[in-house]
C-alpha cells in the first residue's frame, strides 16, 4: 500500500468512527430555503444520514437521491430518501445524464480529494435548470482566525472547520475562484450561521476590527458560506432526451447492501 492509500485509509477510518448522532444525523434547517421550489430531482452527495433530504420529502413533493462513503450512514439514508448508494461521488456512479434540477454539496466539497472534479462532474447530471447549491466552511470565520492569532493554535478536531477529515480549506474569494473555473455562474453566495449565533462572546472584538478594517473583514462574521450556482457549460454533445430511471425498493436496498456487506454491517 502506497503513503496516498495509506492517507485514504485513514481518513476513511476518521470518517467512520464520527459520533453517529452527532454528525450524520444533521437536519441542517437553514439551507432548505436554497433550494429551488421547482427542483424535483435532487442529488445529495454526502447525504450522511439522510436528515436533509428527509426534510425536503416532507416539505415538497420531490425525489431525492443520496451519496454517502459511510456504509453506517448511507443505511440510515436508504430509509429516508428515494435512492441512495453507499460510495464515493466520482463518474463511475451509474447516474442519470442531465437529470438532477439540484445537487447537493452540504459542508461536503472540503472532504474531497479532488473538488474541482465533483464540480466538473456534475455538469453532465444538472437538468437545464439544474443548479449545484452547497454550505462551505470559511476558514476566515472569526472564532477560527481568533484561535490562530491570538490564542497560537491550529487544533483539528472532529468537527467544524478544523475537522480531521478535512483535505480543503475555503474563503469567499476561493469558493468565487473555485466556482469560475469549474464552469460555473454563481448566483447567490452569502454567509450563513453568524458569529452573534453560533460564537457571540466574539461578537463585539469582531464589530472593532471591523470598523478598524474600515468593514474589510465582513465575511469573517461567517462560519460557511451557502451557494447557488448553474452551469455554464453547452452540452450540445448530450442528448435532450431524459430517460427517468425505474426506482424501486429492491433496486435501493441492493444498492447499498453489497457495499456493507463487505464492509461489516454491524456498524449500521
Amino acid at each position: 500500500m502506497n503513503n496516498a492509500e495509506t492517507i485514504l485509509r485513514d481518513l476513511q477510518q476518521d470518517y467512520e468512527s464520527k459520533h453517529f448522532d452527532g454528525y450524520f444525523q444533521a437536519e441542517r434547517h437553514e439551507m432548505l430555503k436554497y433550494i429551488p421550489p421547482d427542483a424535483k430531482t435532487i442529488l445529495d452527495v454526502g447525504c450522511a444520514g439522510g436528515s436533509f433530504g428527509q426534510l425536503l420529502k416532507q416539505e415538497r413533493t420531490v425525489e431525492v437521491w443520496g451519496i454517502e462513503p459511510s456504509a453506517a450512514a448511507a443505511h440510515a439514508a436508504n430509509d429516508r430518501l428515494d435512492r441512495v448508494m453507499c460510495d464515493i461521488f466520482s463518474s463511475h456512479l451509474d447516474l442519470p445524464k442531465r437529470y438532477f434540477d439540484c445537487i447537493i454539496f452540504n459542508d461536503v466539497l472540503e472532504h474531497l480529494v479532488d473538488p474541482d472534479a465533483a464540480l466538473n462532474l456534475c455538469h453532465d447530471l444538472l437538468s437545464d435548470r439544474g443548479v449545484i447549491v452547497a454550505s462551505i466552511p470559511n476558514v476566515r470565520y472569526f472564532d477560527n482566525i481568533w484561535n490562530l492569532l491570538i490564542l497560537k493554535k491550529w487544533e483539528y478536531t472532529d468537527w467544524g472547520i478544523l475537522d480531521r477529515t478535512h483535505l480543503r480549506f475555503f474563503t469567499y474569494r476561493s469558493i468565487e475562484q473555485t466556482f469560475a473555473k469549474a464552469g460555473y455562474a454563481i448566483d447567490r453566495l452569502e454567509g450563513i450561521n453568524p458569529l452573534e449565533t453560533m460564537h457571540p462572546h466574539h461578537l463585539r472584538r469582531f464589530n472593532l476590527l471591523n470598523w478598524l478594517s474600515s468593514k474589510r473583514v465582513g465575511d469573517m462574521r461567517y462560519l460557511q458560506f451557502a451557494v447557488i450556482a448553474r452551469s455554464k457549460v453547452i452540452r450540445s454533445e448530450i442528448s435532450h432526451k431524459v430517460t427517468r430511471p425505474e426506482i424501486t425498493r429492491s433496486e435501493i436496498t441492493d444498492s447499498t447492501v453489497s457495499y456493507l456487506a463487505a464492509s461489516g454491517s454491524d456498524r449500521a
